[in-house]
């Protein structure tokens, strides 16, 4: 328990170097690979409930939420999620929901992604998106359960 504790703690600090620290960049949001602090990839959160599947946000079209800058496809998409972030928001913060499942925040490939009751969920890879698709229930409880720790871990 306490090696998993010291890996966690690890990841935790590799995350928060990596998205910036000292920076105004959010510490629950993923926003791992941006400088410039923006969300899921530059991705469209909007896009995978209208649109059926990922986009690739435009600068033109972005919003702050929650500490990080969000990119849509649209105006319209924009002003969608301005109405009501919480219902196009993914879980977990945008991080691979399998991982936060495990005990860990890893990146996320906009590709693997799924929509359960109404919630986005993205994965690190297709693959994990096949195993998370194989017990969705099991590793939403799961992820839940782990979340809080993990995101407070992500904070100053």
């Amino acid at each position: 328990m306490l090696q998993r504790r010291a890996f966690i703690g690890l990841a935790a600090a590799m995350l928060v170097a990596a998205s910036g620290a000292g920076a105004e960049t959010p510490r629950r949001v993923n926003t791992l690979g941006s400088a410039d602090g923006i969300a899921i990839r530059g991705y469209d959160p909007v896009a995978y409930f209208r649109d059926g599947g990922p986009r690739l946000g435009k600068p033109e079209f972005s919003a702050r939420h929650g500490g990080a800058i969000w990119r849509f496809a649209s105006a319209e998409h924009k002003a969608l999620f301005e109405a009501d972030p919480a219902r196009y928001l993914p879980a977990y913060g945008g991080f691979c929901a399998y991982g936060t499942s495990r005990g860990y925040l890893v990146k996320i490939e906009p590709e693997a992604w799924s929509i359960v009751d109404g919630r986005l969920y993205l994965n690190y890879d297709l693959g994990v998106r096949k195993t998370w698709l194989a017990r969705t229930k099991t590793y939403i409880a799961r992820a839940d359960g782990n979340w809080p720790g993990l995101s407070e871990s992500l904070t100053d």
